[in-house]
């Protein structure tokens, strides 16, 4: 009876445990796949909101329209240079700034409060102030600088759109990277470390051996997340260009709000973003190949 009752038991935890993440999965499939659902629904219709009651399904027809527009692809362009740019130069100064972050020094947890609050801004805060203290070419600090050393005054986000666009996103998106790999470093054990140094294994050589291929890992899923996020920033380019130049610095999440909120065309805007679910795939997979490539050579190695 007792061995009986102790399998009811356990018979019991095991259904609770197996049911327990049902409330968690209905949530994820109601908020991801029902808007994917009717997206998809969406993109087979002819639906323009200016004249609603022309609405009709159409089948297929909106994705050819989206692929024979000679701006799409360059706004895929757009998207891809902002994002590789941004984790990859996000990548270099988290490594950084996550090492000096590892080491005891006065003030230190005055320097790491401040590397953290960009992260902490809304982008469209952080994109206005940018755009009025730092790019403004009549007030703001760059252009008083330039003239300060008798160079004329730059018009950043007309000159150099996409380049501002990338350095207002890096700089938000560097504390990211930087707590995620920051983390990893103080997992690592420092007695595999000193065992190293006693060895005789310079910095170079640590880094190279140890720090890089125990972080692995960690810079996986950064980069994985991180890239996820860049490819659907929104405010930064609706608040510093609006897309501009003409559609320089225009991606495809800003493309698909153009396309929906300004030309009313929801058959063709839900078109482009089937098409930028599949670039998200498309981009992730390549970052995680390469990073795992890197694994196996530095293992090989």
């Amino acid at each position: 009876m007792v061995a009986r009752a102790a399998a009811t038991d356990s018979d019991m935890l095991f259904a609770i445990r197996r049911w327990l993440p049902l409330p968690a999965i209905l949530f994820m499939v109601v908020v991801t796949q029902v808007p994917l659902v009717v997206t998809l629904g969406f993109s087979l219709e002819r639906w323009n909101l200016l004249r609603p009651q022309r609405r009709r399904f159409q089948g297929l027809d909106n994705y050819p329209d989206v692929l024979s527009d000679p701006n799409f692809f360059t706004i895929i362009l757009n998207t891809l240079i902002i994002t590789i740019s941004v984790v990859v130069a996000t990548l270099v100064l988290g490594i950084l700034l996550a090492l000096l972050l590892n080491r005891d020094f006065a003030g230190k947890g005055i320097v790491r409060t401040m590397l953290i609050t960009p992260f902490l801004i809304m982008p469209t805060v952080s994109a206005v102030l940018w755009k009025n203290v730092l790019f403004n070419p009549a007030f703001g600090l760059l252009a008083a600088l330039a003239a300060m050393f008798g160079f004329s005054r730059p018009d950043m986000l007309q000159d150099y759109p996409m380049f501002s666009v990338v350095i207002v996103t890096v700089w938000q998106w560097t504390p990211f990277m930087m707590l995620i790999l920051l983390a990893g470093l103080q997992s690592l054990d420092h007695d595999q470390i000193e065992a190293a140094q006693i060895d005789g294994g310079g910095p170079v050589v640590l880094f190279r051996y140890i720090v890089l291929p125990h972080l692995q890992r960690y810079i996986e899923l950064a980069v994985l997340m991180e890239t996820l996020f860049i490819l659907s920033i929104f405010g930064v380019i609706f608040v510093l260009t609006s897309g501009g130049p003409g559609i320089q610095t225009t991606n495809l999440s800003y493309g698909i709000y153009q396309e929906a909120f300004q030309r009313w065309d929801i058959g063709e805007a839900s078109a482009m973003g089937v098409f930028a679910i599949i670039l998200a795939n498309i981009v992730v997979l390549f970052f995680v190949r390469v990073l795992r490539r890197g694994q196996a050579e530095g293992v090989t190695a």
